[in-house]
């Protein structure tokens, strides 16, 4: 019988649970995540293969629960970072500069390449944990456009095309060519030019 590092199983599964997304997490700034193997994971987070073949059942489900737990520190550090009654403009602001620190923070290839290593259905899959990021895009383009400080057609469509904006800054990004500070500057006043602000 192994042995549990914690006062009660359940922990100990959240415990081990907890390492290998750190694991991840470690592993994605160094490789990206589209080199990451479940041996370089297991290694990297002190379990065997076959333990990390218990929690998670392939690369696909490893990477959604990553992806879960990544968009739910941007949601948290979004909310946290908003001063009250912040203006829609200095929300995008902050909303851009918080997606560039994450794409600095855990490279990953663009969706093309994500897609074509996932495959359709886990990338749909994917695609359904990051929503909650084009919600928050969305309702600062809301509340800009009923303020009457942005002019936009199409809503979803802009938030799609602003995370396209973003996303081309993430090889910059990662080769050290611009700074999250600079690509957020550059990025938004982009962004807020193209909705009618500024």
């Amino acid at each position: 019988m192994p042995r549990i590092s914690a006062a009660t199983i359940g922990e100990h599964r959240a415990q081990t649970r907890d390492r290998i997304l750190q694991a991840v997490s470690r592993l994605s700034r160094t490789q990206g995540i589209d080199a990451i193997s479940m041996t370089d994971v297991a290694g990297e987070a002190g379990i065997t293969r076959t333990v990390l073949y218990n929690y998670f059942p392939d690369k696909a489900a490893l990477l959604l629960a990553f992806t879960e737990r990544v968009t739910g520190y941007f949601i948290e550090s979004y909310e946290r970072e908003l001063p009250d009654g912040a203006s829609p403009a200095d929300r995008l602001r902050a909303f851009v500069r918080l997606q560039l620190a994450g794409l600095l923070a855990h490279p990953h290839p663009g969706a093309a390449d994500l897609s074509a290593a996932l495959g359709p259905d886990a990338y749909q899959r994917l695609a359904e944990h990051v929503a909650p990021m084009q919600r928050v895009l969305v309702e600062i383009l809301e509340s800009g456009m009923a303020a009457g400080d942005f002019r936009t057609v199409d809503v979803d469509a802009t938030a799609r095309m602003i995370l396209a904006v973003i996303g081309a800054e993430r090889v910059p990004l990662i080769s050290g060519d611009v700074t999250v500070e600079g690509a957020g500057e550059l990025v938004s006043e982009f962004v807020l030019r193209a909705l009618g602000n500024g």
